[in-house]
């Protein structure tokens, strides 16, 4: 239904006026000018007038298109999938994708100059930078292990990692809930075991609880083992 909305008229924006001003999209940068291209995404708030460098932006009151929430957060949720891809294809250098595994894992001799060879078969390796489909992941073995654990255990890499994807975490530092990322991971890819590497501290125990409700809630039936690693090194389960 059409509607009497308050739009705005651009007169001679700058280039430096960001499309980004207008939460719902409403407004693009044409031709170094704002431009308003999607009158339907635009709520009529004038949360873009504080955002216009020359106060450029004026009100108009004139008939226009209903106000789609529902196209304003596809597009919003469209935006942030393509974000995510970017920075995985490389748009962060520090969090491309790669995969090494056969590399190490078919190399029974370790270098000379070497006392041992790195088993991490992908990168990146934590869980948060982590995206939720890989061809790392196809016909895997998961290690979810917690951040300590390489450090608390010395034979981590031989004992747990060699063959596996390793992900790691920590639930306290990273204040979240790693449920719904792992089970993305786990319900959408060829995941053939999992392995939980903990610490023996309480707040190590909110990994394993999200690793728990990732296989869970993935509704597939994937053999699984928690293990525990002591503060002094040891392997207590």
């Amino acid at each position: 239904m059409p509607r009497n909305i308050t739009v705005f008229l651009r007169k001679s924006l700058f280039i430096k006026f960001s499309g980004n001003a207008c939460h719902e999209g409403a407004i693009d940068i044409v031709d170094g000018k704002a431009k308003l291209v999607r009158e339907n995404f635009c709520d009529g708030f004038g949360d873009c007038l504080p955002n216009c460098p020359t106060g450029a932006i004026t009100f108009e009151e004139r008939e226009a298109p209903a106000y789609d929430e529902a196209a304003v957060k596809a597009a919003q949720a469209k935006k942030k999938e393509e974000k995510t891809e970017r920075v995985h294809e490389g748009g962060c250098p520090g969090s491309k994708m790669m995969q090494f595994m056969a590399k190490h894992d078919n190399c029974e001799e370790q270098p000379a100059n070497v006392s041992r060879i790195s088993r991490l078969g992908q990168w990146p390796c934590q869980i948060k930078l982590l995206p939720t489909e890989a061809p790392f992941y196809n016909g895997a073995k998961l290690l979810i292990a917690a951040d300590c654990t390489a450090y608390a255990y010395a034979n981590m890499h031989e004992d747990f990692m060699k063959g596996k994807i390793t992900v790691i975490g920590c639930p306290k530092l990273d204040a979240i809930d790693y449920s719904e990322k792992l089970t993305d991971i786990i319900r959408n890819n060829d995941i053939k075991s999992v392995t939980i590497v903990r610490m023996e501290v309480p707040c190590c125990g909110g990994l394993q609880r999200a690793a728990e409700n990732a296989l869970r809630n993935s509704s597939k039936f994937i053999p699984w083992q928690v293990v525990t690693i002591s503060r002094d090194g040891r392997i207590l389960d």
